[in-house]
């Protein structure tokens, strides 16, 4: 039967901390006062307790409610208040906010142990209990509003007395929580990442949990707040939960065990229908109509809508959610995923992607047991009902068409096309897709997400260009792969055998002279598929000279940045740019910021050696070391591409390299936006488009007109500008 305990009722506010958990010469009080360190209350007088009882107000213990100076008594009504409650000045004002209007004061309202601001409105909340309340908040309809002595908000952490057994995980990437890791307000993509990837070293591990442990104390008695100007009203339960200033809550079910990032610059809100737990929302964040997120992080400007249900997943800055179910994912920022038909399961999927209606990429519903998972670059479009099956992995900017993929893949191909060939029973891959049909929707990609980054505290450096340090890399890896196989068809068309380095040769001498030959042979993959079906390599030629094209640009274009923003443009100063460009590293996405791996090991053994003495600010100060000298190690690894794709050393830069360098970087960004333009004149060119429209004057009103296109007038402006500014550098160099 239910345990039901009885206590006098003069109890009833008080020894909010059990006597256990007091340190010694601390009341139940002392965390409350560090709080809110304010002195000026006073008792009342008895004057006011006469009008306080006269006004339908009650009261176990008169002297236990104190007030500040300027109250007016007449505005407190039918309340209850039990143990230590001090009130801020109110006066005769009435607060508006989004057409709700309600007057200062306290009305209807139980009120136990808490400390009200001034000029707050608090109606019809029929359990408040143990809150700090600032200024000019409003509260109205809310059935229960409480907090406890071992309250966490959200943090993944143990409370004095507790077992391990209650702190909170988030399994993250695995269903078999072999990657689950510690929330805490402020863990950053790239905390999730760093903890989740890095399994193998329990030094590691320990760290980070130590770190987490000693953010924040394992003391008891911290009371809820509410911050200035929030607004909460229609709301059911409300319980252990931090909210900062000017959010907004309304209508929500259940919000328990959260902390609500929120200030005046980054409004957060949650709306109607909405049950969280055990989660935290970064200032900015949102949650509408019915939501429903358990084990969960929302970074800054993230958001869920219209029933999404988000468990056991960290969602990342500046990304939507709606309608779908998400579980045990880390997802990188600028995520979009809209469609009540979608499901994402066990995965890691680092950002700038869009997962479409049907997609169901799930893990023990596809393979023998719970512990499967995909990881996915950055730019990962799964089209419309794509079924994937863990374990897969999917090089950046994978675009998936429509289909049921039978078994695992491992798609290193940067930029291209995967579909399947049902009728052949086959796979096929196409190198370059996106540059060579879509680049429209690649460009407004990469300008839309940066347009979208409304973070006011840019803890990590986000890169959103598509062409950078990790998806040049993987264009490397793939010319050597088209290569390998387009002269691995060559060897058994001719029926030949060779090892995989002759197979390589053949192939780079065949597509460095574009041999007709290739075109006639049937170019095949090996590795992609967890499958005897062949895997067939679409327009190898196209898309291996648009890869090397893409790399040259990323060099050339960084380059001719570089000179127009610098002031010595003589040829021994560029000549030294390239000589300092050592090796091609490698480089990792750490939560969408680009780091190269040496300096993620660096921060490893510090951490695994106990030099970071001050746990996760060290490694949030490591993310803002690393941002301040990205933009040189970029230039630095823009410009061994470059000398790599171009088959040039240091020593050979002069005059003419130069002047043909930086030409070549405008004329591919002319053919950029002219790509820009060809991809969108599709849509206007196309019967199939243009037969629901009656003209091509209603097409053009519903669709607007390729013309006055702005994305497409904004490419081809940049494009001459681009030219105009590559001129001048040249006209600057001191050859």
């Amino acid at each position: 039967m239910n345990q039901i305990k009885k206590h006098p009722v003069e109890n009833l506010g008080y020894n909010f901390i059990p006597q256990e958990f007091l340190p010694e010469g601390k009341d139940e009080f002392y965390i409350r006062f560090q709080q809110n360190p304010a002195t000026d209350y006073r008792q009342l007088t008895k004057q006011e307790i006469a009008i306080l009882k006269s006004n339908g107000n009650r009261s176990d213990n008169w002297s236990q409610v104190r007030v500040r100076d300027g109250i007016d008594i007449l505005l407190i009504e039918e309340c209850t208040f039990f143990g230590l409650v001090r009130i801020g000045k109110l006066e005769p004002y009435f607060l508006e906010f989004s057409q709700l209007r309600t007057p200062v004061g306290l009305y209807r309202s139980l009120i136990v142990s808490c400390d009200i601001g001034n000029n707050v409105a608090i109606n019809n909340v029929r359990m408040l209990s143990h809150y700090i309340i600032e200024d000019e908040a409003i509260l109205i309809n809310v059935n229960e509003m409480s907090c406890t002595s071992h309250s966490k908000f959200g943090n993944g952490i143990v409370k004095d007395g507790e077992s391990e057994d209650v702190r909170i995980w988030l399994e993250i990437c695995n269903e078999n929580a072999g990657r689950k890791v510690i929330p805490f307000d402020g863990m950053l993509p790239g905390d999730a990442w760093l903890w989740s990837r890095y399994r193998a070293s329990e030094r590691l591990q320990h760290a980070l949990k130590a770190f987490t442990d000693q953010k924040f104390g394992t003391y008891r008695g911290t009371y809820g707040t509410v911050g200035k100007r929030t607004v909460i009203k229609n709301t059911h339960i409300i319980k252990d939960v931090k909210i900062g200033s000017d959010a907004y809550i309304k209508g929500a079910n259940k919000l328990k065990n959260l902390t609500i990032n929120s200030n005046e610059a980054a409004k957060s809100q949650i709306g109607e229908g909405c049950e969280m737990v055990n989660g935290i929302m970064g200032a900015g964040s949102r949650a509408f109509y019915g939501v429903k997120a358990v084990r969960f992080i929302l970074a800054p400007f993230s958001q869920l809508k219209y029933g999404a249900r988000l468990i056991n997943s960290y969602l990342g800055e500046n990304a939507t959610i709606s309608c779908c179910e998400v579980l045990n994912t880390l997802l990188f920022p600028a995520h979009e995923q809209h469609h009540n038909n979608s499901f994402l399961c066990a995965s890691l999927v680092m950002g700038q992607s869009n997962i479409a209606a049907g997609a169901t990429i799930g893990s023990n519903h596809n393979s023998r047991a719970a512990d499967g998972e995909l990881q996915a670059g950055r730019g990962f479009w799964p089209g419309l009902c794509v079924s994937l099956k863990h374990n897969s992995k999917f090089a950046s900017f994978t675009m998936i068409a429509k289909g049921d993929y039978p078994a695992e893949l491992n798609i290193p191909l940067p930029f291209s096309l995967v579909s399947n060939e049902v009728h052949k029973d086959r796979l096929l891959v196409m190198p370059g897709y996106w540059f060579m049909y879509n680049m429209y929707a690649i460009l407004r990609n990469e300008r839309k997400f940066a347009d979208r980054d409304k973070r006011q505290e840019k803890a990590q450096l986000l890169e959103y260009d598509f062409l950078a340090p990790d998806t040049v890399n993987e264009l490397f890896d793939a010319l050597r792969l088209l290569c390998r196989f387009t002269g691995q068809a060559f060897y058994q068309q001719h029926q030949i055998i060779g090892s995989s380095a002759e197979h390589e040769q053949k192939g780079k001498e065949l597509l460095e002279q574009q041999a007709p030959v290739v075109n006639q042979l049937e170019v095949y993959a090996s590795g992609f598929e967890n499958s005897h079906r062949p895997v067939l390599l679409l327009k190898v030629q196209e898309g291996y000279a648009i890869y090397k094209k893409m790399i040259t640009y990323y060099g050339a274009a960084l380059l001719a940045t570089h000179l127009d923003q610098t002031s010595n443009k003589s040829l021994p100063a560029i000549r030294k740019l390239f000589e300092e460009a050592d090796e091609r590293t490698t480089w990792l996405n750490a939560g969408g910021q680009l780091i190269p791996e040496a300096e993620i090991h660096r921060l490893i053994r510090d951490i695994e050696n106990g030099k970071l003495e001050n746990g996760w600010l060290q490694v949030h100060a490591f993310y803002k070391e690393q941002a301040a000298l990205y933009p040189t190690r970029k230039l630095r690894h823009a410009l061994r591409a470059l000398m790599e794709i171009r088959g040039f050393a240091a020593a050979a830069v002069d005059g003419p390299l130069i002047r043909e360098l930086l030409t070549l970087a405008a004329d591919i960004k002319s053919w950029i936006a002219t790509s820009v333009y060809a991809s969108k004149a599709k849509d206007y060119e196309n019967p199939f488009r243009k037969m629901v429209y009656a003209s091509t004057e209603e097409m053009e009103a519903v669709v607007g007109t390729l013309k006055d296109n702005p994305f497409i007038n904004e490419q081809l402006k940049e494009a001459e500008e681009f030219r105009q500014k590559t001129e001048q550098v040249l006209a600057a160099i001191t050859f």
